[in-house]
């Protein structure tokens, strides 16, 4: 059985912008070799938009290329490879980026996140079971973490999908993917808030946002927005910020120890810049911790002063996927959004066609935007 689909791939990375004209996202037909054993053919419905994609296209996060790019997604099965026994076609799913072996020691720990066999078949470009099962002209594309979502149909590793309920729209479940596992999951996984306690996001983007929807969800206080951009300053006040920041302001981190009454129990740094990151350390308070969940480029590197570290037992922690349990906290997180408590809905900005693809990412770099979705 031969399978296409329409993509979007990146064969050279560093385009000039506006992408709008330099379109470094060709969509183009290719085939798709048929699910192998462990494996899924999704229908892609719903994927967003994310800056994990646009460091991917700008070269700041280096992958192999030629890549059909998306992570962030969620679609109907359509076809199971040998050996998938928990799904059947039309189940509805979330993808996520980060396959999970089950039997490695961070696996077997309670800690999927950091799977080892996972980490190196994304690195590769891979899925899980070593194999590539998009061609352009016969040749291989690699796959974007395991998703390669931005398409109309992706083959992924069972052990990359979750399955979610078919009321929930494939718009909104898309977010619970990357977004709000991640920026939720480094609130109430990574630091594990408790309520009455203080916490500033920095970078509003829809993990920033996001990690504000799950500090208000877990109860503390204050929560205190930080960004460059006014108009996501101002959605953070609508989410519920009691109070929000100019990034640009010189006495940004002055202000933000002022109404945490000598610093943050917890500071979150969401926006992939070490400045911020460094912000956000001078924005903790004594005994607090720093959590960061921004990629930079890899050759980024941060400065800590070893004596405030020991002397104020100050603690900086990275979060990968929100230190997540997907097949666990995605329900989770759904049930709160309908409880109204996680409201992911108003991170989203608009949905636009796959064609359309390239105008989007350069939205996204401009600030325009928290989570365009794509329609395939």
């Amino acid at each position: 059985m031969i399978l296409t689909t329409r993509a979007a791939v990146l064969s050279d990375r560093g385009a000039a912008r506006p992408y709008a004209d330099s379109r470094p996202l060709s969509v183009q037909t290719v085939t798709l070799d048929p699910p192998g054993p462990g494996e899924v053919l999704v229908a892609i419905k719903a994927a967003g938009l994310c800056h994990s994609d646009l460091s991917v296209i700008n070269g700041d996060r280096p992958r192999p290329l030629p890549m059909a790019l998306g992570h962030e997604a969620a679609g109907v099965v359509e076809a199971l490879g040998d050996g998938v026994t928990d799904l059947v076609v039309g189940d509805h799913v979330v993808m996520v980026f980060m396959p999970s072996c089950g039997h490695c020691n961070p696996c077997a720990g309670g800690r999927p996140a950091l799977c080892e066999p996972g980490a190196a078949a994304n690195g590769r470009g891979e899925l899980l079971s070593g194999a590539r099962r998009i061609f352009r002209e016969g040749e291989p594309v690699n796959h974007h973490l395991g998703c390669s979502a931005f398409a109309e149909r992706a083959v992924v590793s069972r052990r990359s999908l979750v399955k979610i309920d078919p009321d929930l729209s494939f718009e909104e479940a898309a977010l619970f993917g990357c977004a709000v596992l991640t920026g939720v999951g480094a609130v109430v996984n990574t630091a594990g808030v408790k309520a009455g306690q203080s916490v500033v996001v920095i970078g509003l983007g829809g993990v920033g946002l996001a990690s504000v929807l799950g500090a208000l969800a877990s109860g503390a206080s204050p929560v205190v927005a930080v960004d460059l951009s006014e108009d996501k300053l101002a959605l953070a006040r609508t989410l519920g910020a009691v109070e929000t920041i100019n990034a640009a302001d010189p006495d940004a981190v002055d202000q933000v120890r002022a109404l945490t009454n000598g610093g943050a129990d917890f500071a979150f740094e969401m926006a992939g810049s070490v400045r911020a990151l460094e912000a956000a350390w001078k924005m903790t308070r004594r005994g607090g911790t720093t959590v960061t969940a921004g990629l930079p480029p890899p050759d980024a590197a941060l400065a800590v002063n070893v004596v405030s570290l020991v002397g104020e037992e100050r603690t900086l922690k990275g979060s990968y996927i929100g230190t997540c349990v997907p097949s666990r906290d995605i329900p989770r997180y759904v049930a709160l959004y309908r409880q109204g408590r996680l409201p992911v809905d108003r991170l989203m900005s608009g949905v636009i066609p796959l064609d359309d693809i390239n105008t989007g990412f350069d939205r996204l770099h401009a600030g325009e935007v928290v989570r365009l979705i794509v329609r395939p």
